[in-house]
C-alpha cells in the first residue's frame, strides 16, 4: 500500500496541475495508523537512538534517511512550484513510520536499539 501511495506521490509531484490522483489526508491516516499499530509493540523512548542494532533495523533508519532528504527536497521545490497540500506531511509521518518499524524490528529480533549519550 505504502509502494503505491510512493507513486501517486511521485505522479503528484511530477505534475501537480494535471494529476487526478493525488496523496491525501486518508494516506497521511494511513500511515499514523500504522504507527499507531507498531508503538504498541514498544516501550516509550527514554534516550535518542542511533541507527543500527540489526541489519534489518539499519535497512529502515536508512529507509528513514532517504524519505528525510526527499522531504527537504519538496520542501525546496515548494518554494518555486505547486505541491500537493499532503506531500510533506506524507514524507514526514512515513520517516516516522520507518523509524518506529526499524525499532520493531530490533525488539522483534532481540537486538538492543542503539541509544544516544
Amino acid at each position: 500500500e505504502i509502494q503505491n501511495m510512493l507513486f501517486v506521490l511521485g505522479a503528484d509531484l511530477a505534475s501537480p496541475n494535471f494529476s487526478k490522483v493525488r496523496i491525501s489526508q486518508e494516506d497521511v491516516k494511513f500511515v499514523e495508523n500504522k504507527i499507531d499499530e507498531f508503538e504498541r509493540e514498544l516501550e516509550p523512548l527514554k534516550k535518542f537512538i542511533l541507527p543500527g542494532g540489526s541489519k534489518p533495523s539499519g535497512l529502515l533508519h536508512l529507509s528513514r534517511t532517504v524519505c528525510r532528504r526527499a522531504e527537504r527536497k519538496v520542501v525546496a521545490l515548494s518554494k518555486s512550484e505547486s505541491v500537493g497540500e499532503h506531500a510533506l506531511p506524507f514524507l514526514n509521518r512515513l520517516s516516522d513510520l520507518f523509524f518506529t518499524l526499524a525499532r520493531v524490528m530490533n525488539k522483534r529480533l532481540a537486538v538492543k536499539d542503539v541509544e544516544w549519550g
